[in-house]
C-alpha cells in the first residue's frame, strides 16, 4: 500500500507583498520535500484568510466530486502594528477566525500570520534563512495531518 501524499491549501495574505513571498517560499520549500501537492490562494489581507478557506470547504461540501480535497491549509501572512487598534482587530478576528475552523472541521492547519511591531521584525521572522515562519507554518499542518492519521481521519477512505 502505497502512502497517500497530502494535498494542502497554501493562503497567502498579500497586504504586504514582499514578506508574503518570503513566507510562501519558506512554505513551498517544506510542502515540495514532502512531495505534497499544493494550490495558492492570494487574499488581500490576514482578516480574508478565514473566509477563503471557509470557501473552499463550502465548495467541497457542495461539490464533493467536482476537484480533490484539501488535507490541510496553510495560513501565510503579517500584520504590522500602526497607529490604531485596527492592528489588535485584525490579529485577534484572523486568528480566532482560524482557530474557530479548525476545531469545527478538524482542519490540519499551519498558521503562518506574523504579528509584528514593526517591519524589521517581520522581516526576520518571514526569512527562510531565519525565522522561516512560512516553513514552520507548512511543517505544524504536515504534523497535524500526522495526528489525523494516528487517530484514523486521514487519508480519507
Amino acid at each position: 500500500m502505497t502512502e497517500e501524499k497530502p494535498h494542502i491549501m497554501v493562503v497567502e495574505a498579500r497586504f504586504y507583498d514582499d514578506l508574503t513571498d518570503e513566507l510562501v517560499k519558506g512554505a513551498m520549500a517544506v510542502l515540495e520535500k514532502a512531495e505534497a501537492s499544493f494550490d495558492r490562494v492570494a487574499v488581500p489581507g490576514a482578516l480574508e484568510i478565514p473566509g477563503a478557506i471557509q470557501i473552499a470547504l463550502k465548495s467541497m461540501e457542495v461539490r464533493a466530486t467536482a476537484r480533490k480535497r484539501y488535507d490541510g491549509y496553510v495560513a501565510l501572512g503579517c500584520v504590522i502594528r500602526g497607529e490604531t487598534s485596527h492592528y489588535e482587530h485584525v490579529c485577534t478576528e484572523s486568528i480566532r477566525g482560524l482557530q474557530d475552523l479548525t476545531l469545527r472541521h478538524t482542519l490540519a492547519l499551519g498558521m503562518g500570520i506574523l504579528t509584528c511591531d514593526n517591519r524589521e521584525q517581520a522581516r526576520v521572522r518571514a526569512d527562510t534563512a531565519k525565522g522561516d515562519f512560512g516553513g514552520r507554518a507548512a511543517r505544524a499542518c504536515l504534523r497535524m495531518l500526522d495526528v489525523k492519521r494516528h487517530y484514523r481521519l486521514w487519508p480519507r477512505q
